[in-house]
Protein backbone atom coordinates (compact mmCIF):
# COMPACT_ATOMS: atom_id res chain seq x y z
CA UNK A 1 0.00 0.00 0.00
CA UNK A 2 1.62 3.32 -1.07
CA UNK A 3 0.28 6.03 0.64
CA UNK A 4 -0.05 10.19 -0.99
CA UNK A 5 -0.02 13.16 0.57
CA UNK A 6 -0.72 16.27 -1.22
CA UNK A 7 0.06 19.82 0.52
CA UNK A 8 -2.63 22.40 -0.24
CA UNK A 9 -2.07 25.09 1.71
CA UNK A 10 -2.46 28.03 -0.23
CA UNK A 11 0.10 30.41 -0.79
CA UNK A 12 -1.70 33.87 -1.96
CA UNK A 13 -5.57 33.60 -0.42
CA UNK A 14 -6.05 36.80 1.29
CA UNK A 15 -6.50 35.26 5.16
CA UNK A 16 -10.85 36.61 5.35
CA UNK A 17 -10.98 34.69 2.12
CA UNK A 18 -9.71 31.72 3.25
CA UNK A 19 -12.56 31.44 6.32
CA UNK A 20 -14.97 31.86 3.45
CA UNK A 21 -14.36 28.84 1.41
CA UNK A 22 -12.72 25.59 2.50
CA UNK A 23 -9.21 25.75 1.07
CA UNK A 24 -9.48 22.53 -0.60
CA UNK A 25 -12.44 24.20 -2.36
CA UNK A 26 -10.44 27.23 -4.20
CA UNK A 27 -8.38 24.39 -6.69
CA UNK A 28 -9.56 22.37 -9.86
CA UNK A 29 -11.39 19.31 -8.13
CA UNK A 30 -8.31 17.33 -6.29
CA UNK A 31 -10.31 14.35 -6.97
CA UNK A 32 -9.54 14.65 -10.84
CA UNK A 33 -5.92 16.49 -10.14
CA UNK A 34 -4.30 13.85 -8.13
CA UNK A 35 -5.66 11.06 -9.80
CA UNK A 36 -3.44 11.76 -12.76
CA UNK A 37 -0.83 11.64 -10.59
CA UNK A 38 -1.55 8.04 -9.50
CA UNK A 39 -2.00 7.41 -12.96
CA UNK A 40 1.46 8.32 -13.64
CA UNK A 41 2.63 6.07 -10.36
CA UNK A 42 1.17 3.50 -11.67
CA UNK A 43 2.72 3.39 -15.10
CA UNK A 44 5.78 3.86 -13.24
CA UNK A 45 4.75 0.23 -11.43
CA UNK A 46 4.32 -1.31 -14.44
CA UNK A 47 7.68 -0.20 -16.01
CA UNK A 48 9.70 -0.93 -13.16
CA UNK A 49 8.28 -4.13 -11.78
CA UNK A 50 6.64 -5.49 -14.25
CA UNK A 51 3.39 -5.28 -13.13
CA UNK A 52 0.02 -5.01 -15.07
CA UNK A 53 -2.67 -2.57 -14.70
CA UNK A 54 -4.81 -5.23 -12.67
CA UNK A 55 -1.73 -5.61 -10.19
CA UNK A 56 -2.87 -2.06 -8.05
CA UNK A 57 -6.00 0.02 -7.79
CA UNK A 58 -5.68 3.65 -6.34
CA UNK A 59 -8.61 5.99 -5.13
CA UNK A 60 -8.74 9.21 -3.89
CA UNK A 61 -10.28 10.07 -1.18
CA UNK A 62 -12.87 7.34 -2.69
CA UNK A 63 -13.72 3.27 -2.11
CA UNK A 64 -13.95 0.92 0.82
CA UNK A 65 -10.35 2.28 2.07
CA UNK A 66 -9.32 4.13 5.29
CA UNK A 67 -6.92 6.87 4.50
CA UNK A 68 -6.04 8.42 7.53
CA UNK A 69 -5.63 5.33 9.59
CA UNK A 70 -3.42 3.92 6.80
CA UNK A 71 -1.29 7.42 6.60
CA UNK A 72 -0.65 6.96 10.43
CA UNK A 73 0.25 3.77 9.71
CA UNK A 74 2.64 4.89 7.10
CA UNK A 75 4.53 7.12 9.21
CA UNK A 76 2.99 9.73 7.53
CA UNK A 77 1.34 11.87 10.35
CA UNK A 78 -0.85 10.93 13.12
CA UNK A 79 -4.47 11.52 13.98
CA UNK A 80 -5.31 14.61 15.63
CA UNK A 81 -7.83 14.94 18.39
CA UNK A 82 -10.10 16.94 15.40
CA UNK A 83 -9.98 13.50 13.52
CA UNK A 84 -7.65 14.70 10.47
CA UNK A 85 -4.13 13.89 9.97
CA UNK A 86 -1.86 16.13 11.50
CA UNK A 87 1.90 16.28 9.81
CA UNK A 88 5.05 17.35 11.59
CA UNK A 89 5.79 19.32 8.34
CA UNK A 90 2.66 20.32 6.83
CA UNK A 91 0.50 20.49 9.62
CA UNK A 92 -3.08 19.44 8.72
CA UNK A 93 -2.66 20.66 5.23
CA UNK A 94 -2.64 17.23 3.26
CA UNK A 95 -4.92 15.46 0.58
CA UNK A 96 -4.73 12.17 1.25
CA UNK A 97 -4.84 9.45 -1.63
CA UNK A 98 -4.18 5.62 -1.82
CA UNK A 99 -1.94 3.48 -4.04
CA UNK A 100 -2.87 -0.63 -3.08
CA UNK A 101 -0.29 -3.42 -4.99
CA UNK A 102 0.21 -6.85 -5.04
CA UNK A 103 3.81 -5.11 -5.02
CA UNK A 104 5.67 -6.50 -1.95
CA UNK A 105 7.19 -2.96 -0.41
CA UNK A 106 9.15 -2.89 3.02
CA UNK A 107 6.90 -0.87 5.03
CA UNK A 108 7.62 2.69 6.87
CA UNK A 109 7.11 2.46 10.41
CA UNK A 110 4.15 5.07 12.28
CA UNK A 111 5.39 7.84 14.56
CA UNK A 112 6.46 7.68 17.98
CA UNK A 113 6.17 9.72 21.32
CA UNK A 114 9.75 8.72 22.01
CA UNK A 115 11.86 6.77 20.73
CA UNK A 116 12.35 4.08 23.51
CA UNK A 117 8.12 3.81 22.86
CA UNK A 118 6.87 1.27 20.65
CA UNK A 119 4.92 2.76 17.45
CA UNK A 120 1.53 3.84 17.56
CA UNK A 121 -0.16 3.77 14.33
CA UNK A 122 -3.85 4.20 15.48
CA UNK A 123 -3.67 6.26 18.65
CA UNK A 124 -5.46 9.44 18.65
CA UNK A 125 -3.64 12.64 19.30
CA UNK A 126 -0.37 10.83 19.42
CA UNK A 127 1.54 14.34 19.69
CA UNK A 128 -1.12 16.85 21.12
CA UNK A 129 -0.61 16.58 24.39
CA UNK A 130 -3.07 18.20 26.53
CA UNK A 131 -3.62 20.87 23.78
CA UNK A 132 -7.77 20.82 22.95
CA UNK A 133 -7.52 24.20 20.63
CA UNK A 134 -9.51 21.87 17.96
CA UNK A 135 -12.00 21.08 19.94
CA UNK A 136 -12.51 24.01 21.65
CA UNK A 137 -12.42 26.05 18.46
CA UNK A 138 -15.48 24.75 17.24
CA UNK A 139 -18.60 26.94 17.16
CA UNK A 140 -21.20 24.11 17.07
CA UNK A 141 -19.44 21.76 19.31
CA UNK A 142 -19.12 19.05 16.54
CA UNK A 143 -15.92 17.49 17.85
CA UNK A 144 -18.10 15.74 21.03
CA UNK A 145 -14.47 14.24 21.68
CA UNK A 146 -10.95 13.59 20.87
CA UNK A 147 -11.12 11.98 17.67
CA UNK A 148 -15.07 11.52 17.91
CA UNK A 149 -16.87 14.04 15.12
CA UNK A 150 -20.77 14.39 14.95
CA UNK A 151 -21.41 14.72 11.35
CA UNK A 152 -25.01 16.33 12.56
CA UNK A 153 -22.91 19.23 13.97
CA UNK A 154 -20.23 19.74 11.45
CA UNK A 155 -20.39 22.66 9.38
CA UNK A 156 -18.35 21.11 6.68
CA UNK A 157 -21.08 18.51 6.77
CA UNK A 158 -23.73 20.63 6.47
CA UNK A 159 -22.63 22.97 3.59
CA UNK A 160 -21.14 20.51 1.41
CA UNK A 161 -22.47 16.79 1.93
CA UNK A 162 -25.92 17.63 3.47
CA UNK A 163 -28.50 17.93 0.45
CA UNK A 164 -31.72 19.32 2.76
CA UNK A 165 -32.86 22.08 4.58
CA UNK A 166 -29.65 22.97 7.53
CA UNK A 167 -31.19 22.75 11.00
CA UNK A 168 -32.14 26.09 12.50
CA UNK A 169 -30.11 25.42 15.27
CA UNK A 170 -26.36 25.19 13.40
CA UNK A 171 -27.05 28.45 11.26
CA UNK A 172 -25.35 30.93 13.57
CA UNK A 173 -22.83 28.85 13.73
CA UNK A 174 -22.36 28.79 10.29
CA UNK A 175 -21.23 32.18 10.05
CA UNK A 176 -19.65 33.74 6.75
CA UNK A 177 -18.63 29.57 5.70
CA UNK A 178 -19.86 29.16 2.10
CA UNK A 179 -18.46 26.34 1.31
CA UNK A 180 -16.85 23.67 3.78
CA UNK A 181 -14.74 25.11 7.40
CA UNK A 182 -11.58 24.73 8.21
CA UNK A 183 -11.73 26.54 11.83
CA UNK A 184 -10.29 22.98 13.97
CA UNK A 185 -7.83 22.73 11.18
CA UNK A 186 -6.45 26.11 11.66
CA UNK A 187 -6.13 26.18 15.17
CA UNK A 188 -3.82 23.23 15.03
CA UNK A 189 -0.34 24.76 16.50
CA UNK A 190 1.66 22.19 14.31
CA UNK A 191 0.66 24.41 11.12
CA UNK A 192 3.47 26.82 12.59
CA UNK A 193 5.80 24.31 10.49
CA UNK A 194 3.40 23.92 7.31
CA UNK A 195 4.58 26.10 3.92
CA UNK A 196 2.54 26.32 0.87
CA UNK A 197 2.13 23.45 -1.37
CA UNK A 198 4.04 24.07 -4.45
CA UNK A 199 1.33 22.97 -6.55
CA UNK A 200 2.42 20.08 -8.30
CA UNK A 201 -0.76 17.91 -8.33
CA UNK A 202 -3.04 20.77 -7.91
CA UNK A 203 -4.36 23.83 -9.98
CA UNK A 204 -5.26 27.05 -7.67
CA UNK A 205 -8.72 29.10 -7.95
CA UNK A 206 -8.28 31.47 -5.54
CA UNK A 207 -10.00 34.18 -8.11
CA UNK A 208 -13.31 32.37 -6.04
CA UNK A 209 -12.26 33.64 -3.02
CA UNK A 210 -12.65 37.23 -4.56
CA UNK A 211 -16.58 36.64 -5.17
CA UNK A 212 -18.90 39.04 -3.26
CA UNK A 213 -21.55 37.50 -1.46
CA UNK A 214 -24.27 39.63 -3.99
CA UNK A 215 -22.59 37.81 -6.86
CA UNK A 216 -23.61 34.51 -5.39
CA UNK A 217 -26.78 35.53 -3.87
CA UNK A 218 -27.34 36.98 -7.91
CA UNK A 219 -26.09 33.69 -9.57
CA UNK A 220 -28.09 31.84 -12.29
CA UNK A 221 -27.17 28.36 -13.79
CA UNK A 222 -24.69 29.24 -16.31
CA UNK A 223 -22.62 31.37 -14.30
CA UNK A 224 -22.77 29.00 -11.59
CA UNK A 225 -21.36 26.31 -14.07
CA UNK A 226 -18.64 29.11 -15.53
CA UNK A 227 -17.60 30.24 -12.22
CA UNK A 228 -17.45 26.56 -11.09
CA UNK A 229 -16.61 24.58 -13.31
CA UNK A 230 -13.82 21.48 -12.94
CA UNK A 231 -14.10 22.52 -8.97
CA UNK A 232 -15.51 20.96 -6.37
CA UNK A 233 -18.00 23.18 -5.66
CA UNK A 234 -19.62 22.28 -8.21
CA UNK A 235 -21.08 19.09 -6.93
CA UNK A 236 -23.03 21.37 -4.70
CA UNK A 237 -25.36 22.40 -7.47
CA UNK A 238 -26.57 26.12 -7.43
CA UNK A 239 -29.08 25.56 -5.19
CA UNK A 240 -26.70 23.95 -2.86
CA UNK A 241 -24.63 27.60 -3.20
CA UNK A 242 -27.35 29.61 -2.61
CA UNK A 243 -28.98 27.86 0.03
CA UNK A 244 -25.41 27.88 1.75
CA UNK A 245 -25.20 32.39 0.96
CA UNK A 246 -29.01 32.52 2.22
CA UNK A 247 -27.20 31.53 5.96
CA UNK A 248 -24.09 33.94 5.27
CA UNK A 249 -26.86 36.76 4.55
CA UNK A 250 -28.72 35.72 7.86
CA UNK A 251 -25.70 35.82 9.65
CA UNK A 252 -24.31 39.18 8.73
CA UNK A 253 -25.14 41.65 11.23
CA UNK A 254 -22.45 39.01 13.24
CA UNK A 255 -19.76 38.77 11.06
CA UNK A 256 -19.42 41.77 9.58
CA UNK A 257 -18.32 40.10 6.58
CA UNK A 258 -19.09 40.07 2.79
CA UNK A 259 -19.86 43.49 2.93
CA UNK A 260 -20.18 46.80 4.73
CA UNK A 261 -24.35 45.97 6.82
CA UNK A 262 -24.39 49.63 7.58
CA UNK A 263 -24.08 50.57 3.71
CA UNK A 264 -27.64 50.82 3.19
CA UNK A 265 -27.69 50.82 -0.63
CA UNK A 266 -25.78 47.69 -0.20
CA UNK A 267 -27.74 46.13 2.45
CA UNK A 268 -30.89 46.81 0.29
CA UNK A 269 -29.83 44.49 -2.33
CA UNK A 270 -29.59 42.19 -0.23
CA UNK A 271 -32.87 42.58 0.82
CA UNK A 272 -34.16 42.73 -3.10
CA UNK A 273 -31.69 39.42 -3.57
CA UNK A 274 -33.07 37.31 -0.95
CA UNK A 275 -36.86 38.34 -1.23
CA UNK A 276 -36.25 37.57 -4.88
CA UNK A 277 -35.06 33.57 -3.45
CA UNK A 278 -38.00 33.58 -0.87
CA UNK A 279 -40.26 33.13 -3.91
CA UNK A 280 -37.56 31.09 -6.69
CA UNK A 281 -38.55 27.67 -7.71
CA UNK A 282 -35.75 25.87 -5.42
CA UNK A 283 -37.46 24.81 -1.93
CA UNK A 284 -34.23 24.25 -0.80
CA UNK A 285 -33.50 27.38 -0.95
CA UNK A 286 -36.86 29.34 0.14
CA UNK A 287 -36.87 28.47 3.60
CA UNK A 288 -33.37 30.00 4.26
CA UNK A 289 -34.13 33.31 2.40
CA UNK A 290 -36.97 33.47 4.55
CA UNK A 291 -34.81 32.90 7.55
CA UNK A 292 -32.11 35.54 6.42
CA UNK A 293 -34.07 38.71 5.91
CA UNK A 294 -35.85 37.76 9.32
CA UNK A 295 -32.41 37.80 10.46
CA UNK A 296 -31.50 40.94 9.12
CA UNK A 297 -34.62 43.02 9.41
CA UNK A 298 -37.03 41.28 11.99
CA UNK A 299 -40.18 42.56 11.98
CA UNK A 300 -39.99 44.22 8.92
CA UNK A 301 -39.30 41.03 7.49
CA UNK A 302 -43.46 40.06 7.21
CA UNK A 303 -44.07 42.99 5.17
CA UNK A 304 -40.99 42.11 3.04
CA UNK A 305 -42.44 39.21 2.59
CA UNK A 306 -45.99 39.32 2.68
CA UNK A 307 -46.65 38.34 -0.74
CA UNK A 308 -44.36 35.24 -0.62
CA UNK A 309 -46.29 34.19 2.49
CA UNK A 310 -49.28 34.01 0.62
CA UNK A 311 -48.66 32.15 -2.41
CA UNK A 312 -46.07 29.11 0.01
CA UNK A 313 -47.19 25.80 -0.57
CA UNK A 314 -43.77 24.05 0.83
CA UNK A 315 -43.69 22.74 3.97
CA UNK A 316 -40.55 23.51 5.21
CA UNK A 317 -40.55 27.30 4.26
CA UNK A 318 -43.87 27.27 6.07
CA UNK A 319 -42.48 25.81 9.25
CA UNK A 320 -40.17 28.81 8.92
CA UNK A 321 -42.81 31.26 8.77
CA UNK A 322 -44.55 30.09 11.54
CA UNK A 323 -41.62 29.61 13.78
CA UNK A 324 -40.94 33.19 13.28
CA UNK A 325 -44.16 34.22 13.52
CA UNK A 326 -44.77 32.28 16.59
CA UNK A 327 -40.85 33.68 18.69
CA UNK A 328 -42.43 37.21 17.70
CA UNK A 329 -45.69 36.78 19.60
CA UNK A 330 -43.71 35.35 22.25
CA UNK A 331 -41.78 38.54 22.72
CA UNK A 332 -44.43 40.81 22.48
Amino acid sequence: MIMLGVNYLPTELEARSQKRWGKYSLYDDYHDTILKGLKKIGVFLEDRYELSSSDYRYYVDTGPVMERGWAAASGMGWQGKNGMLISKTHGNWLLLATLITKLEIEPDQPLKKRHSEPAHDIEMGLLCGKCRRCIDSCPTDAIVEPGLLDANRCISYHTIENKGVIPRGIRSGIGNRIFGCDICLDACPWNRFAKSGKQFLLSSRYDIGELGLLDILNMDREMFRIVFRKTPIKRLKLRGLLRNACIVAGNLRETKEWGEVDDQDWLNRVKVALRSLAQCEEVLVRPHAVWALYRLFGERASEILDDSRRSEDDKATLEEYSWWEEKRALIS
